[in-house]
């Protein structure tokens, strides 16, 4: 899978500034909106926040993906911030988390929904690629490093 299947440049962000996971969240549903007129940012951020009840995504190193699914939503959807400074995400290493991938699935989509997540969380286990995306200097370097990103 490439991500430039599911991620467009407009949803890509470096420096993003928040101070929590749940701004972090709201900051990623309004992303995940963006040039998707079917997704209200709230809708997404339920989505988002419902599946972190049942446990944070925050897969340690830094790195969370937050994902979700729901109706209306034809294929996935894609979105990256870099966080201008991490945050406590409740992830399982207890570090705190920078790097932020978001994904939206239709309802339906189970096993493409795996298959996204399994490449996403490949990538991201990749300590010298995450380290690219830490020192991409803007929103363009970050969205061509995700794009054209192949595993090993």
């Amino acid at each position: 899978m490439k991500l430039s299947e599911i991620l467009v440049a407009e949803r890509v962000s470096s420096g993003t500034s928040v101070t929590s996971k749940k701004k972090a969240l709201e900051e990623l549903s309004a992303l995940l909106a963006k040039g998707a007129e079917a997704l209200a940012p709230g809708d997404v951020f339920n989505s988002l926040t419902g599946r972190e009840k049942l446990g944070s995504t925050g897969l340690g190193h830094g790195v969370a993906i937050p994902h979700g699914r729901m109706a209306g939503v034809p294929s996935s959807v894609g979105a990256f911030m870099r966080l201008k400074h991490p945050v406590d995400y409740d992830a399982h290493d207890g570090n705190p988390v920078d790097l932020v991938f978001g994904l939206l699935v239709p309802q339906a989509a189970t096993e493409a929904h795996l298959k996204h997540l399994a490449a996403i969380a490949e990538m991201f286990s990749d300590e010298e690629f995450c380290a690219k995306l830490r020192a991409a200097p803007d929103d363009r370097a970050l969205y061509s490093l995700l794009a054209g990103y192949t595993a090993a």
